[in-house]
């Protein structure tokens, strides 16, 4: 189970969440929740993607006789 918890501490955690929120908003909670964690992982891969790109710029910059794209006709 993750975070070591068992069925029994899950299921009460969940009792305690419907009652603080009730039954009709806990579909909301939970859209909004998936929203979140969903543009939190764009944010990170498109975070990651721009390290990439700088860090061969840098490699490229260091060793100018590296070429990115040979020239396929030379």
């Amino acid at each position: 189970m993750p975070f070591g918890l068992g069925i029994g501490e899950l299921a009460l955690i969940f009792l305690i969440i419907l009652l603080l929120f009730g039954a009709k908003r806990l579909p909301d909670i939970a859209k909004g929740l998936g929203k979140g964690i969903r543009e939190f992982k764009k944010s990170v891969k498109d975070t990651t993607d721009e390290l990439k790109v700088s860090m061969n710029d840098d490699e490229t910059k260091k060793n100018p006789d590296t070429k990115k794209d040979p020239d396929p006709k030379s």
